[in-house]
């Protein structure tokens, strides 16, 4: 009987030392930054190459983003980007974290067909000044190939490529 005691208790012993090794092993680690701040005022490619949203095209612009308002129809919720921005803040390794000093932008802008929630194509843009732009900067870039596509003097493919590769030349 103390023989079956001693195996039960060793049995247990085990099974309770595998349960706990497992749950160390998955716990979360310290998330260290993993995209570079060094593309500023641009997002690290690597992190945020851009995304489209596949219902925008050239045929159907004059539908969407050409729409005045349409923007508002497919922006995520405050409460997403918030949370997304919170998390990608750690992922630049910025050292100011107050939320409020970032846009969390789309790299190719909903104007232009840019994904709504993809979290390739948003981005913790800083509000300041960084590598010699604001996030208002783009902005106006952003508005001006918007018309520019809308009056059709621009195709979408073009304003995006514009955007994503050097929107700070953009024609």
């Amino acid at each position: 009987m103390l023989v079956a005691h001693v195996a039960r208790r060793r049995l247990l012993a085990i099974f309770l030392a595998a349960c706990c090794a497992a749950l160390f092993a998955a716990a979360p680690q310290a998330h260290a930054a993993t995209c570079s701040q060094a593309y500023l005022p641009d997002p690290d490619p690597s992190c945020q190459p851009g995304a489209i949203n596949p219902d925008v095209t050239q045929t159907s612009i004059d539908d969407t983003i050409c729409v005045s308002g349409w923007t508002a129809t497919v922006r995520p919720p405050t409460s997403y980007t918030n949370a997304l921005k919170a998390q990608q803040i750690g992922e630049y390794g910025y050292s100011d974290t107050n939320l409020s000093d970032y846009e969390e932008d789309h790299l190719i802008p909903l104007e232009l067909g840019g994904a709504p929630r993809d979290p390739q194509n948003l981005w913790p843009e800083p509000r300041y000044e960084a590598g010699g732009y604001t996030a208002t900067d783009k902005d106006t870039v952003e508005n001006r190939l918007k018309r520019e596509v809308c009056a059709d003097d621009m195709t979408l493919a073009d304003a995006r490529w514009w955007i994503v590769n050097d929107w700070r030349d953009a024609p």
